[in-house]
């Protein structure tokens, strides 16, 4: 009450972007203060990770991994930072990130700004060796710098699993923002074969996710759960962001997310459960316990919130948490 009552209307008045370092800044600064959660609603244990509830938060949040411990106090059961990539890069010009209130929707078109792969995984081993750790699992999500062509994409990538892996409980792949030019050309069967490979012989006991897109044809669904089954991949997460903005009547250019995704999130859910037992974690237009049950009861093992979050607060994840 105290977020949708006071909080929100004060981030909304804000710049969304403005609000969105705002919002973190205070986590940094309230983190310490606030009591860990250690309520375990319904816990589940998926990919060799146990988890408290089934709610985590997915990346695009905390993109630098500055606010770790806030996330486990606010309730959550598991945090997925980034999306990182091996160089260092500012993203897209502003404005960049735009409100939909009356649709409970974003839109942004960020394009993967982070502090780099180093830079982060230095802050994550700093946090990890003063104390300041979460109990929950961790996750990095990672993705092709801008200026890295399509061909070095797999170097590319592999240098952010380099790096990060000693700080992450899983990596996810993230080979489906809309917002980096020919990166979701990585889905189709052949290019996502060849990078699924090349980190699996480096990967040991790495729990590995690959993050797709709403937008995809059945068959390209069915080849990219094909070619994960064959890669022993441990995780799909179900959506990333949609291109298709005909619930906006403003329209901007980027990935929309929130409640117009939801149908669209929960029928890919439904696809790639039909076709495998790998894990799904489902993301994508989760605003109460209403979707949340959709998504749970499509197939989905751990659920991710984002801009939900960001229209309720913490009491999202306390309504859902106990499904």
């Amino acid at each position: 009450m105290i977020y949708e009552r006071l909080l929100r209307p004060l981030l909304f008045a804000l710049d969304p972007e403005t609000a969105h370092h705002f919002a973190l800044a205070i986590c940094r600064v309230a983190a310490p203060l606030l009591p860990k959660a250690t309520e375990k609603t319904s816990p589940v244990s998926v990919f060799g990770l146990n988890f408290h509830h089934r709610v985590g938060l997915a990346a695009g949040l905390d993109k630098n991994g500055v606010a770790l411990p806030a996330w486990e106090a606010l309730g959550f059961s598991f945090v997925e930072i980034g999306t990182v990539t091996a160089q260092a890069q500012p993203g897209n010009p502003r404005p960049r990130i735009f409100r939909y209130p009356k649709e409970r929707a974003l839109i942004n078109r960020l394009g993967f700004n982070n502090d780099g792969a180093e830079v982060i995984a230095n802050r994550l081993a700093h946090l990890r060796e003063h104390g300041g750790w979460p109990g929950i699992p961790v996750g990095i999500n990672i993705g092709k710098s801008r200026v890295t062509p399509r061909e070095r994409a797999v170097e590319d990538y592999l240098f952010s699993f380099r790096k990060l892996r000693a700080q992450a409980d899983y990596i996810t792949l993230n080979v489906s923002s809309p917002n980096t030019p020919g990166l979701r050309e990585l889905q189709g069967g052949q290019r996502l074969d060849e990078l699924l490979r090349a980190i699996n012989a480096e990967r040991g006991n790495m729990p590995l996710l690959v993050k797709i897109a709403p937008d995809l044809e059945p068959a390209a669904v069915d080849e990219i759960v094909s070619v994960c089954e064959a890669n022993n991949i441990s995780g799909i997460i179900a959506t990333n962001t949609t291109l298709d903005h005909s619930a906006i009547a403003h329209d901007e250019e980027g990935g929309l997310s929130g409640a117009p995704l939801q149908q669209k999130s929960t029928a890919i859910i439904r696809q790639i459960a039909t076709k495998t037992k790998i894990p799904i974690i489902g993301c994508g237009g989760i605003l109460d316990a209403s979707s949340a049950r959709e998504k749970i009861e499509a197939g989905a093992k751990l659920l991710q919130v984002y801009t939900g979050f960001i229209f309720r607060g913490p009491k999202l994840i306390h309504e859902i948490a106990k499904l």
